[in-house]
């Protein structure tokens, strides 16, 4: 079983966004043998970012609360795909890439921000998963 841990600042917005993204593509693609997670570097137990929520909803994808979590343990069986490379230099593992290394860009934080930012930030994301998935079913076909 693969393990991915989204990583971002607070576990509000990015990181969990793009796991029920993730879980939503991945049960789309009838994919059961991946686990997905979130955390965030400063997650403080707040709940999922009420814009985060709406947009996932959107998309389908579960909109359902949640308090965030913190990054605690690395675990070495686990891929971490952070959000920036700022965060990236922050985790100490070498199963780690950032979304910069997929798409060419860092996923900027929308806390705060509009639906329309979130909504933005959902499509970064969802851009990501896409090319996370095609390397990930190559590198089964192996």
């Amino acid at each position: 079983m693969l393990k991915i841990c989204f990583v971002c600042t607070g576990n509000t917005c990015r990181s969990v966004m793009a796991e029920r993204l993730m879980k939503k593509a991945l049960k789309e693609r009838g994919i059961a043998d991946i686990k997905v997670s979130s955390k965030g570097l400063k997650a403080n137990g707040e709940n999922i970012a009420e814009n985060a929520k709406i947009v996932l909803k959107k998309y389908k994808a579960s909109g359902a609360n949640r308090k965030s979590v913190k990054l605690g343990r690395i675990d070495d069986k686990t891929l971490y795909i952070v959000m920036t490379e700022n965060i990236k230099s922050q985790v100490k593992t070498s199963c780690i890439m950032s979304i910069k290394d997929l798409t060419g860009s860092d996923v900027s934080d929308p806390y705060g921000g509009d639906v329309e930012l979130y909504q933005t930030t959902a499509n970064q994301i969802i851009q990501a998963i896409e090319i996370l998935l095609e390397k990930i079913l190559k590198w089964r076909d192996l």
